[in-house]
């Protein structure tokens, strides 16, 4: 079916694709970042949000797979495309410690899924110099360590562990060969996704403090306490690495101020709650329990930048529903 065949409504769906993955995991993260900062009201509004729009790119996603099969295999080749498995971890992270385990459970099989589907076709269509999206990489594989151990320490998948450890290892050679090539004209010129450059490093050192939690005495990979005190470690300097980008990073957009609204700041969002997140986690698996108050006092920027993020994408979608409705007429 072509463009011009294509009811309004599935055009403007299919539209959506390109920034709903990125809006969904951000939006999820600042909801697992408000839980741990001890906000539960506001953490159970981010979720339904959180939720209403993974379900908006999983109505997107099949939309364009049904309609235009040509264009859906060309952006699921692009590293954007992995934003659909890290919203699905992120997402499923949150209803997992929110007591929705088989929820969880789902979301970590379609995960699983859909990054043994996307990250080969992506890797087989690899451009250089890379950009801030070429992280997605990372950061998609460490959505399924996060989640996976987030499930072993709530209920009984301590198989999930061993794994898990694997892809952690993969998660992080990955960011190695993304920064190698990582075009660092993205810091002064990127339109929001230059962010995920730190926030690779941000899901990552969450990952670490999962892994930390899973090898501790008590967690279900006990038989590994030997890699307990180096993880933590390991988690520390990941975790000193993402604070370090985040200030960079605000330091570019300070000097480079880049105030029109683009999709890719929901990518900008991402980080900011998932650095917060991790430094909360930090301190709950290290002895560096000072952590805790800068990472809830990260929070707020990034529940800050979500809104004027969702004010910037409401007032782009308005044109197009107006468009649409005169269409239609």
């Amino acid at each position: 079916m072509t463009g011009a065949q294509r009811p309004a409504w599935v055009a403007g769906l299919m539209g959506l694709l390109p920034g709903a993955g990125a809006a969904a995991m951000a939006t999820a993260v600042v909801s697992v970042a408000l839980l741990l900062a001890g906000r539960s009201a506001l953490a159970v509004v981010w979720l339904g949000l959180a939720a209403v729009v993974w379900l908006a790119l999983v109505a997107a996603a099949a939309a364009q797979l049904s309609r235009d099969r040509a264009r859906w295999r060309a952006y699921s080749a692009t590293p954007p495309a992995l934003t659909a498995v890290a919203a699905t971890a992120v997402l499923g992270t949150r209803l997992s410690v929110g007591g929705w385990r088989w929820t969880a459970w789902v979301l970590l099989a379609v995960a699983a899924w859909a990054w043994l589907v996307l990250l080969p076709r992506v890797v087989r269509h690899w451009r250089t110099p890379t950009v801030g999206a070429s992280f997605l990489v990372c950061v998609a594989t460490q959505g399924l360590v996060v989640l996976a151990c987030t499930l072993a320490l709530v209920g009984e998948a301590s198989w999930l562990c061993a794994p898990s450890l694997c892809l952690f290892v993969l998660g992080l050679v990955g960011y190695v060969i993304v920064l190698a090539r990582f075009d660092l004209g993205q810091l002064r010129s990127g339109g929001g996704d230059q962010w995920v450059a730190g926030g690779a490093l941000a899901i990552s050192a969450l990952a670490c403090s999962r892994l930390v939690a899973v090898t501790s005495p008590q967690g279900p990979l006990r038989w590994l306490t030997g890699l307990h005190g180096a993880l933590a470690l390991v988690d520390l300097i990941v975790l000193g690495l993402a604070l370090a980008w985040y200030a960079v990073l605000v330091t570019t957009e300070l000097r480079w101020p880049r105030l029109r609204y683009d999709h890719r700041r929901w990518s900008t969002v991402f980080p900011l709650g998932m650095t917060a997140t991790a430094t909360i986690a930090a301190a709950s698996v290290t002895d560096l329990t000072w952590l805790r108050l800068p990472g809830e006092l990260l929070v707020w920027p990034a529940l800050l930048v979500w809104l004027l993020v969702a004010a910037g994408s409401g007032r782009r979608m308005l044109p197009a529903r107006r468009q649409s409705a005169a269409g239609g007429a």
